[in-house]
């Protein structure tokens, strides 16, 4: 009898954990790497990717073979800190870090460099002011759109510098891919006090951003504290309210940070408290997983799911775990530009989800 009922017990847990997720897909390991933060596709057989040590590898898919690419930048490897995002279009490579500055200060830098699969020359087109002493919060996703590049800016574990819009950490940054300000930037407008790269303000550590290829909207993941995690829209001079606002989210001590939300802040989408460690998000399209066109697909660290947002209806987001627990902490994720499977990064691998 006892066994009778292990038996149950086993099948009851193996139907209910089966139930969670509503997709049939495999996952293929297809290389190890050292602790990955960014990649992404150059043409339908390979990707280029960071190594948040400094190490910038490329990897053919044909071939499953992986190369390393020499550069020049001058990284900041501690705590959060070290080589972030990375991003080709049209023969160039731009890439998001924390630079390595004097007084052992760093900041969210971007630089841009001519593709070569043997060297990269980067230069800068931005840096994060002032530099700090802090390797905490350094954001830090880069998106094109049109001529604009946008990049997220973590606020270093700062708090309040988050509501300083004449500092750039807190903040989305907007400015044209040859690094010159747009001349319809909240400075230009109706914010006089506003540093003039400065979109949008008020954020915390976001590592997650993305390009619609629905609407053309640009859309963010924030790390909260202990709590407070949110998925949201990048819009001109708008305010997420960080540290004013706690977004459901307490500080680590346990003590309140603020309420949800407040009035004449910008408002999140969608909300997890407790938090669930949000990094990397894309805004699927493709074939291979064609019922999902539309919705956004969130990547998290700490309880290692990925999950789908059907968000066209802020009143009534639905969400759906994918899957949990199956390649560790998912770093980023990207879409194959002529098939749609799914290529992620966990904290050593490059993976594959397809059907």
């Amino acid at each position: 009898m006892r066994f009778k009922k292990i038996l149950l017990l086993i099948l009851f847990i193996f139907l209910f954990n089966k139930s969670s997720y509503s997709n049939d897909f495999t996952l293929e390991d297809l290389i190890s790497l050292n602790t990955p933060w960014g990649l992404s596709f150059i043409d339908e057989n390979k990707i280029i990717i960071t190594e948040k040590n400094g190490s910038i590898k490329l990897f053919n898919i044909n071939e499953n073979k992986i190369y390393p690419i020499k550069h020049n930048l001058k990284i900041s490897n501690i705590g959060q800190g070290g080589l972030l995002d990375i991003l080709y279009k049209n023969e160039i490579v731009y890439v998001s870090y924390s630079e390595k500055l004097k007084n052992n200060k760093s900041s969210t830098s971007i630089a841009i460099a001519t593709y070569n699969n043997n060297f990269l020359e980067f230069k800068n087109i931005f840096r994060a002011e002032p530099a700090i002493q802090s390797g905490f919060h350094f954001g830090s996703r880069i998106v094109l759109k049109g001529n604009f590049l946008y990049a997220s800016i973590g606020e270093r574990g700062k708090g309040d510098i988050a509501q300083d819009p004449s500092k750039h950490p807190g903040s989305i940054i907007r400015i044209h891919i040859d690094g010159t300000i747009p001349k319809d930037n909240p400075k230009f407008l109706e914010n006089k006090k506003w540093a003039k790269e400065i979109y949008q303000i008020g954020v915390r550590n976001p590592q997650g951003m993305t390009l619609s290829p629905f609407d053309s909207n640009i859309y963010i993941s924030n790390h909260g504290a202990k709590g407070g995690d949110w998925f949201g829209e990048v819009t001109s001079g708008s305010n997420y309210g960080w540290p004013i606002l706690g977004w459901g989210g307490t500080n680590y001590s346990g003590s309140k940070i603020g309420p949800k939300w407040l009035e004449g802040f910008k408002k999140p989408i969608y909300y997890w408290v407790p938090s669930i460690a949000t990094s990397a998000i894309t805004i699927y399209k493709g074939q291979e997983f064609n019922e999902w066109n539309g919705t956004a697909l969130i990547a998290s660290l700490k309880d290692q799911t990925l999950r789908k947002l059907e968000f066209t209806d802020p009143k009534n987001v639905k969400e759906e775990i994918i899957f949990s627990d199956l390649i560790g902490r998912i770093r980023d994720i990207d879409v194959h530009p002529i098939n749609g499977k799914i290529f992620l990064l966990s904290s050593n691998k490059l993976w594959m989800m397809q059907k």
